[in-house]
């Protein structure tokens, strides 16, 4: 029987071309999502992480020094005049880095003048913004041989003055910068034009996943991140079996306890681990959802592929049951099969989900926000899956039909190729159907009334949804009959083509529906989360248009910096703008909770901003009278006339007694309170500064040519952002954004994969069907009708897994938005019917697509040749 199985794979090439294609693709789809998920989510985690491997003990001062990022009273605002003033010099100089050397079990000491930097593009537009905190700037420091290690130059040379910087190669290719340009970039104030002249590689895992980096000569880089003359940090290597704890020790006792101290190595990589563990642990939820619908699709496909293989072979088992074969054995040579070619095709579909996943990363990048990049990471898990795909899946796949074949009689088998469900068994699987339909549905509308989106009520709407798509997939074959009936009469407007192709999509309802399903599936998940996209979308949409009558909002990417009075001043005279008013944003404690507010000028407010007061009124805004939110007014129990204690800005300032005098509806532009920008601006972190400046436009004006203009008057400081309404709701998406990207990308792969399911199977199904077409050329059909049969019957399979694609990710989508409703106030479902047609649209070209070989395969059979054929 050994050797049976394998000359039976060996006999039928086509037939095993195409059933190693289904496993390879199976394989491919969910190594591939496998290693990309593991891939990308350690290219996450390298973004935010710095490397400790070879730092034993790092010293840093104890109070943040002036001019870096969260020091109090930092000099300058981005977009205005300033610099890093040298009072309150930390003791990190060249003088301290020397007594540390010297140190007993210190290898080596390496100290760092660094902070944040952004540039602009070549093309004068800020660099990778969605990735503001991976930018780094740093201190070329050369060592005795006149070379920093850390940055090696690829081209020109080290930065000598204030006027020179150099970036690592990522970001000068991404940016298209080339050695002798001017380049602007800000760091925590203006802007400053610097001229490249130096390329570097880096081993600083930030930068390469997406990052950027500028080093500055160590003179320009301690006047902007320290002081002159002193370090941010110093690194310090030990000797090999060095106790990092007492060398830590022994720094301590160096350094003065209240200016400096010293952090292991260790415990810094272990509040290291803490954060990027919360920053990434989506990621790898995400990753697991993919994985799972990966596994479904990959695993479905094989399992139609060997079940109607199986089925056609059941003139073939009886064969070997009359020359005295057994059941077991019949089983047995089958499943040797099934483990070869699992085997076979593991390897094939593993290395062709490595291609896969190398190219993801740049498919799925936009322009604004790329992925993370990264080496590709195998790990074990998708090794297993591989195998347990490729080999279990194929086992399982053949196990189960074999053992139904073998249990037919010899003499039964031999008279009928095909057996029909019993009504039993037709019954047993509506019942099994309708009970899981009922499940899934009663799931998902029990969560009609969730208030929000917890990981209790996530998780729930997960798990009914997989129910959803299990009872349609389980009730398809049942529903395939009334649904394809109802397009007969499109298709018998075809003429004897169209009423074959309808005949024989009827035939087996089973083949039709198992055809079908991976379409489905890859239609109901794109379908519902266009729909909640889309929704969210506009609510989002609606909300920047309740509370935003400003055109432009100009605003700084990182709360610590701050926008100079005098770029407001610019912004004003602008041609084309009508009003430019600034707002100061700021913490306000009230009730025991941590709010926003927003500090704005009264009796310019109205003009930028739509605010719909429930009681009270803006106009009697001033010095120790505020407005708030209806949420905070109903958090705190006070209404307008009521006095509340409260405190703006940071520890330094004092509760006070503020009297409310106007309660608004939540408005995202005005944030949870309003006071003056006077009171806010005097009681902030940033004493003075400005958050952000809304503008708005005159009616006439060239809306690109008024940004151009704004951008020009903050100097085309990188720091600022000016956006549009279009930007500001695409920046609100955000995450949504991002994982609709991610997902329309690896759907779109299931998409391909349920394309060459459908093509395999009209393969096979022409294949069995050899002698019928060759019937049909006998009698008078020509090459051409035979192929426009073929596509006819492809076209109809995909329209019926479309439809009930559509019907599960519509149904889905409704249920789970109350969800997103509690989540996000005023959502409410909006069809996105572009993207649904187009859907739609895609679908039935995947069927047109996949028909194209099976029908010019059948065509070009020989009539005699195929009557003839056993």
């Amino acid at each position: 029987m050994l050797k049976t199985a394998l000359r039976n794979v060996l006999a039928h090439k086509a037939r095993l071309l195409m059933t190693v294609l289904a496993v390879t693709l199976g394989v491919a789809f969910v190594s591939g999502t496998l290693v990309f998920a593991d891939s990308s989510t350690a290219a996450h985690r390298a973004a935010v992480s710095k490397d400790y491997a070879d730092i034993a003990v790092t010293v840093t001062p104890k109070d943040p020094p002036p001019g870096a990022p969260g020091a109090a009273g930092s000099a300058g605002g981005a977009g205005g005049a300033g610099s890093a003033g040298d009072e309150h010099a930390t003791v990190l100089d060249d003088g301290l880095a020397r007594k540390l050397a010297g140190l007993p079990g210190v290898a080596a000491v390496r100290p760092s003048a660094d902070g944040p930097a952004t540039l602009n593009s070549s093309d004068g537009t800020p660099l990778r913004t969605g990735r503001i905190w991976a930018h780094r700037a740093a201190a070329y420091v050369p060592g005795a041989d006149g070379k920093d290690s850390r940055h090696p130059l690829t081209e020109g040379r080290a930065p000598r003055d204030g006027e020179e910087i150099a970036v690592d190669s990522g970001t000068a290719a991404t940016g298209r910068l080339r050695i002798g340009e001017q380049i602007t970039l800000a760091t925590d104030g203006p802007a400053m034009t610097k001229r490249l002249v130096g390329i570097v590689t880096t081993r600083d895992t930030r930068v390469t996943a997406g990052g950027t980096l500028v080093l500055f000569d160590k003179a320009t880089a301690q006047q902007l991140f320290a002081s002159p003359g002193r370090y941010t940090s110093i690194d310090l290597s030990a000797v090999p079996g060095t106790d990092t704890a007492e060398l830590a020790r022994r720094v301590t006792d160096l350094l003065p306890a209240d200016r400096a101290e010293a952090t292991t190595g260790t415990a810094q990589a272990a509040q290291q681990a803490v954060l990027v563990d919360t920053l990434t642990r989506g990621n790898e939820k995400l990753s697991l959802v993919f994985a799972g619908v990966a596994l479904f699709i990959g695993s479905f496909l094989i399992v139609n592929t060997f079940t109607m293989l199986v089925a056609r072979r059941t003139r073939e088992i009886a064969l070997l049951r009359a020359i005295g074969a057994t059941r077991r054995q019949v089983v047995r040579s089958l499943l040797w099969e099934a483990v070869l070619l699992g085997l076979a095709a593991s390897v094939l579909g593993f290395l062709l989900g490595l291609a896969i996943a190398s190219v993801l990363p740049e498919i799925l990048s936009t322009t604004g926000d790329p992925l993370p990049r990264g080496p590709l990471v195998i790990g074990p898990l998708p090794v297993a899956a591989a195998l347990a795909v490729g080999v279990g899946v194929t086992v399982l796949a053949a196990w189960l039909p074999s053992r139904k074949a073998a249990r037919i009689a010899p003499v039964e088998a031999m008279r009928a190729a095909e057996q029909p469900p019993t009504a039993t068994a037709s019954r047993v699987r509506g019942a099994a159907g309708a009970l899981l339909l009922a499940l899934g549905a009663g799931l998902l509308l029990s969560l009609a009334g969730a208030k929000d989106a917890s990981e209790e009520n996530l998780r729930n709407a997960m798990f009914g949804c997989a129910l959803l798509v299990i009872a349609v997939i389980v009730l398809a074959p049942l529903l395939a009959v009334p649904v394809i009936r109802l397009g007969g009469r499109l298709t018998g407007r075809l003429g004897i083509a169209g009423h074959l192709a309808h005949r024989n999509a009827l035939r087996d309802p089973r083949r039709t529906a198992a055809t079908a399903s991976a379409l489905m599936v890859s239609t109901a998940l794109v379908a519902g989360l266009a729909v909640i996209g889309h929704s969210t979308g506009q609510a989002l949409d609606r909300q920047a248009a309740a509370g935003l009558s400003a055109d432009y909002v100009i605003s700084t990417h990182t709360s610590s910096a701050g926008i100079d009075p005098a770029a407001v001043q610019r912004m004003t005279a602008t041609p084309g703008v009508r009003t430019a008013t600034a707002v100061t944003d700021s913490t306000l404690f009230i009730g025991g909770g941590v709010r926003q507010i927003s500090g704005v000028d009264p009796a310019a407010a109205p003009s930028v901003m739509k605010l719909d007061f429930v009681s009270g009124s803006l106009k009697d805004l001033g010095p120790g009278r505020i407005a708030l939110s209806g949420t905070l007014a109903r958090a705190n129990g006070v209404r307008t006339g009521d006095r509340i204690d409260a405190r703006i800005g940071g520890p330094g300032q004092d509760r006070t007694p503020y009297t409310v005098v106007g309660v608004y509806e939540d408005n995202p532009t005005a944030r949870d309170a309003l006071g003056t920008r006077t009171e806010v601006q005097g009681k902030s972190l940033e004493p003075g500064s400005v958050q952000r400046v809304l503008v708005r436009a005159d009616g006439g004006a060239d809306g690109g040519a008024t940004k151009d203009r704004l951008r020009t008057a903050t100097g085309n400081n990188p720091l600022l952002q000016v956006q549009d309404r279009r930007e500001l709701v695409q920046e609100a998406a955000g995450s949504l954004g991002t994982l609709l990207t991610l997902t329309y990308g690896l759907l779109a792969i299931g998409g391909v994969i349920a394309a060459l399911g459908i093509m395999n199977t009209l393969a096979m199904s022409v294949s069995d069907r050899t002698r019928e077409i060759g019937v049909l050329r006998a009698i008078g059909m020509d090459r051409a009708g035979i192929r426009r049969m073929i596509r006819v019957e492809s076209l109809t399979v995909a329209a019926f897994g479309t439809l009930l694609g559509l019907a599960a990710g519509l149904f889905g989508a409704w249920t789970v938005g109350a969800l997103a409703n509690g989540a996000l106030k005023g959502y409410s479902l909006a069809l996105p019917w572009d993207t649904l047609l187009l859907l739609c649209l895609v679908s039935l070209a995947t069927g047109a697509v996949a028909a194209a070989l099976p029908a010019r395969h059948a065509s070009a059979l020989s009539p005699l040749e195929a009557v003839a054929e056993l």
